[in-house]
């Protein structure tokens, strides 16, 4: 830790680049450079605690920090508002060299930094001092620790963080009357994934005072005496006789396959079918102390329980047709003990680590497992294929930042942090309340009985009450018939929505079959509301997220990193396990190895809880990275226990059948395990059966000469770039990409991080502007993408004049084992054909030209003709990087022009479209003004015509009305004694 901190801290010095003006203030030339440091403005101390009893160093010193973030650019300004509670930070207070001025020239620099000095000598460091980050803070006074806060967003630039600093170094300070604390100008920080050790330390040094949690069958092999075969399930003393295999076996031809001969009652060879329950045969040891071999194996399977009769209740089954000694690691990983699992690239090793997994949980109801890697992207894989298992998701939970990530590699953009757990619990809760209604209601009893689903304890008394009774009574009275079901079944009204749900044509078994099914829905229902009554009782969200963690979840995931920082906070909360499955760990410490097995105390007897430790690695590939060469050549710190065990004689299993790539390309490494075949699918799939279009080979080993008479570069020390691959393989990227290669199938590797980044600065110019092309899927190092595959692989060795690591068997051996259907390595073959320790790699590569063969008929991904068909008249590219250049250059403009004429034609057809159905839209519309009009005067005539029969009419009756008074007016007139009768 101290070696990687003073290497960080040199590297912040140099890229900032302090000097002294002439006043003797000192200043930043290059802080735009600046990633990991920023100058302090301001340095306080605010408190200074007195001292325990017996202590003479104070108890606590607060300090808090004063920084601007304007002078950084936006990605490191948003990582230094995002720093957390408990990250180590570094106060530096320098003495740095003068800036000196010509007289002629006001700012003509006379100094330079020399990297064949002594980095001391030039830029004088003059204290470091750590510190603890408690908050940050801005203008605004909002707070942001990383715990527990939603939303909260710092804003400005200006940020306030509130420190501890070491209390006996303050205490050594003060008492050597040390003027530091009054003059530190450079913050630095360190990236979180390496910056732990402080963590790891506090770690180990409680592990020294607290009793050992584990179990005493592996006292003696993790030590290294006695027998290594002691803790095999073999010979442990509790090995289960009769094993359930749940959905592992598909068939009874794949128990066949697994075990060979076996024993099946002639009965039942034709009903048997999954889940298997496999009996093997353990015998006691004889007088010789020696176990001898099985002599028999028993197959019988069973019925399981009917989950319900919604489509949604039926399990989730195994599709996965495992090998034979990937049967056997499923056995050893369901007994008690230590179980090593080896496994070599592309042999399925998640696979079987998930499937362990799912067995464990169904045979262990009541056991909690622990998986443990070493990066987050192998946590993510395990969590990703555990969703596809027969896993109640209840009891899943991620710990660690890396559970955003796979938020969005999951389909279903599901949370299993804890945040995201508990959210779905309550979410949970809330429907299966709606349930219990709804199942109150359909069965009359809801009103008699208030609010049954207002909080989970309510419906639990509902259940047991009401619900239980009813299916107890049904149960006491059964009766063989299915004329009892269609009477007295209880829950008829909760299933109506199901179309026919007894046949009561079929057997009485089918039919109670399908009514236990029922009773085991509306069962789960009251259990998953019996999970969430501790959500109701807190309050808080942390303590429903430790209630989560430690009694609920059954399968929990961290890293070994997550698990060295937290294990004090979760031996606190009493944190308990039953079995724990490592994967990668041939690439973890052996501290990070053994720390996740020590995360609990002793159970309540005094003895361990731990009952299985699985172990799945390759110590063939990559070991764990320790950056100093003292610490990892002479203490041998890079060798992980999964490594230690192997070379100690610990029996293991090593994986046998490869399915991830070609087998041409397998054989490239074939060599180095013992029995390595590949999988049926390897030799029939379409994918692995047809050639890559465009290149003559599957793989091959391009030779590459200096490019412009200029081989590896070091523009600092080992920074190692080679222009001409770079140059290369970008061309080659470009070439598959016109040919219709998927950008995220293709992936640039290479050996060391200069040439990384030079490779993604010749994409961003050859490729950033034009969208033909766009960015590959990654561009990293080989020893990052360790664990993962794409299907194109395009490797640059970058060494001309020395090996270098590259001599390392194991690092070859990943990079020759990333590529499934293509790998294109580009080197200077001879420097590295006859180094004897690369032989058995460059002598199969050798058999095949060392200059790229092209296929320029195919101009299209993907091709038809198989992988064994060399093509006819393939191109040599003999001119190299320029030629392929050419002819890149000149695809690349026909592809604009068909591009650009197929946008015209498409802009014409769009065109015309438009055209079209802008004038079908005047038709319509003038239609339409037409109809309207019509419609108008037609309705205006109605209206006139109405009008003129009002006016009519209403003329008629005044004419009526005037002629009776003209009448009686005659009538006076005469004066007639007759009476008027009108």
């Amino acid at each position: 830790a101290t070696y990687e901190v003073r290497e960080d801290i040199m590297d912040a010095v140099l890229r900032v680049e302090p000097r002294i003006d002439l006043e003797g203030k000192v200043f930043f030339k290059t802080l735009w450079r600046s990633r990991m440091a920023v100058p302090i403005q301001d340095f306080i101390i605010k408190y200074v605690g007195p001292a325990d009893i017996g202590q003479i160093k104070p108890h606590d010193v607060r300090a808090q920090i004063t920084v601007d973030l304007s002078v950084l650019s936006e990605n490191p300004r948003r990582e230094w508002s995002e720093l957390r509670q408990h990250d180590v930070l570094f106060l530096i207070s320098l003495d740095p060299p003068q800036e000196k001025m010509t007289a002629l020239a006001l700012g003509g620099e006379t100094w330079q930094f020399d990297r064949n000095k002594p980095f001391l000598d030039q830029y004088r460091i003059k204290y470091v001092r750590g510190c603890e980050v408690i908050d940050v803070r801005d203008d605004k006074e909002n707070i942001f620790t990383g715990y527990g806060e939603s939303g909260v967003k710092l804003t400005g630039t200006k940020r306030v963080i509130r420190v501890h600093l070491d209390q006996a170094q303050y205490h050594s300070d003060v008492m050597n009357h040390c003027e530091c604390y009054t003059e530190f100008h450079l913050l630095v920080r360190r990236k979180p994934k390496e910056n732990n050790f402080k963590a790891v330390l506090e770690s180990i040094r409680d592990l020294m005072n607290t009793q050992c949690v584990v179990p005493e069958w592996m006292h003696d092999v993790f030590l290294g005496y006695g027998d290594p075969d002691s803790a095999y399930y073999k010979n442990m003393p509790d090995q289960i006789r009769t094993i359930d295999f749940v959905d592992s076996l598909v068939d009874l031809d794949h128990v066949y396959e697994s075990f060979g001969e076996v024993i099946v009652a002639p009965e039942n060879k034709a009903v048997l079918k999954r889940p298997f329950l496999i009996t093997f045969n353990v015998p006691n040891k004889d007088k010789t102390g020696i176990i001898p071999e099985a002599q028999y194996i028993t197959v019988d399977s069973y019925q399981p329980p009917n989950e319900g009769p919604y489509p949604h209740d039926q399990p989730k089954l195994n599709q996965v047709r495992f090998t034979p000694v990937q049967i056997e690691c499923l056995r050893a990983g369901t007994n008690p003990g230590l179980t090593l699992v080896v496994g070599p690239p592309g042999t399925g090793k998640t696979d079987v680590a998930v499937q362990m997994i799912s067995n464990i949980y169904h045979n262990f109801q009541n056991e909690r497992t622990l998986i443990v890697t070493h990066s987050n992207n192998a946590v993510n894989d395990i969590f990703e294929k555990l969703t596809f298992k027969d896993v109640d998701e209840r009891h899943l939970l991620r710990l660690g930042s890396g559970s955003r990530d796979l938020i969005a590699d999951l389909a279903s953009h599901k949370d299993f942090s804890k945040h995201g757990r508990v959210q779905f619990m309550l979410e949970r809760r809330t429907i299966q309340l709606q349930e219990v209604r709804k199942i109150a209601d359909l069965l009359g009893i809801g009103d008699s009985l208030g609010d049954v689903d207002y909080t989970c304890e309510t419906s639990i008394h509902f259940y047991k009450h009401q619900i239980l009774p009813k299916w107890e009574k049904f149960l006491h009275e059964k009766q063989d018939s299915n004329n009892y079901i269609k009477e007295h079944f209880p829950f008829h009204p909760v299933f109506a929505d199901i179309h026919e749900l007894f046949d009561y044509n079929r057997e009485f078994s089918t039919n109670w079959y399908v009514a236990e099914g029922c009773w085991r829905h509306i069962q789960r229902i009251f259990e998953e509301l019996e999970d969430c009554r501790a959500f109701e009782l807190f309050k808080n969200a942390q303590d429903r997220g430790n209630y989560l963690l430690c009694r609920q979840a059954k399968v929990i995931a961290m890293t070994c990193t997550f698990a060295a920082l937290k294990r004090r906070e979760l031996v606190r909360l009493k944190f308990e396990y039953d079995n724990i499955v490592m994967e990668e760990a041939a690439q973890i410490l052996e501290i990070e190895t053994f720390i996740p097995m020590l995360l609990q105390n002793l159970d309540h007897q005094g003895g361990s809880r731990l009952k299985r430790i699985i172990l799945i690695g390759d110590h063939n590939q990559l070991p764990p990275v320790v950056k100093n060469m003292a610490f990892q050549k002479y203490s041998h710190m890079d060798q992980s226990l999964f490594t230690r065990l192997v070379r100690l004689g610990v029996p293991y299993i090593q994986l046998n059948a490869q399915g991830r790539m070609r087998s041409t390309l397998a054989d490239l490494y074939r060599w180095r395990y013992k029995d390595l075949v590949d999988l049926p699918h390897v030799s029939t799939t379409p994918e692995f059966c047809v050639a890559n279009a465009g290149f003559t080979f599957d793989y091959q080993c391009i030779d590459v000469p200096p490019y412009n008479g200029v081989g590896e570069s070091q523009p600092q020390s080992h920074f190692y770039q080679n222009l001409g691959e770079a140059e290369y393989v970008v061309s080659v990227y470009m070439y598959m990409r016109l040919l219709g290669y998927p950008a995220d199938k293709i992936t640039i590797l290479t050996t060391y991080n200069g040439q990384k980044f030079l490779i993604r600065d010749v994409i961003n110019h050859r490729c950033g502007p034009n969208t033909i092309f766009g960015a590959p899927c990654k561009v990293t190092t080989v020893d990052k993408f360790q664990g993962r595959q794409n299907d194109y692989i395009l490797l640059s060795l970058v060494r001309t004049e020395n090996v270098g690591h590259i001599r390392d068997v194991r690092r070859m051996i990943v990079a020759m084992s990333r590529a499934r259907l293509g790998l294109y390595v580009f080197c200077n073959v001879d420097r590295f054909k006859d180094v004897w320790d690369l032989k058995p790699f460059f002598t199969r590569m050798m058999e095949r030209p060392t200059q790229l063969y092209l296929n320029l008929q195919e101009m299209k991904h993907p091709t038809a003709r198989l992988v064994m068909d060399r093509g006819h008249d393939p191109f040599v590219l003999e001119g190299g990087v320029i030629q392929l250049g050419h002819i890149v250059d000149q695809m690349t403009k026909i592809r604009i022009a068909l591009e650009t004429e197929k946008y015209r034609r498409q802009f014409e057809i769009w065109n015309r479209y438009m055209s079209a159905k802008k004038a079908k839209e005047e038709e319509e519309a003038q239609l339409q003004a037409q109809l309207e009009h019509a419609e108008y005067v037609k309705k205006r005539s109605r209206e006139i015509q109405l009008q003129n029969q009002q006016e009519t009419s209403s003329k008629k009756s005044k004419k009526e009305i005037k002629q009776p008074e003209a009448e009686n007016i005659e009538i006076d007139a005469e004066e007639t004694v007759l009476p008027y009768l009108p």
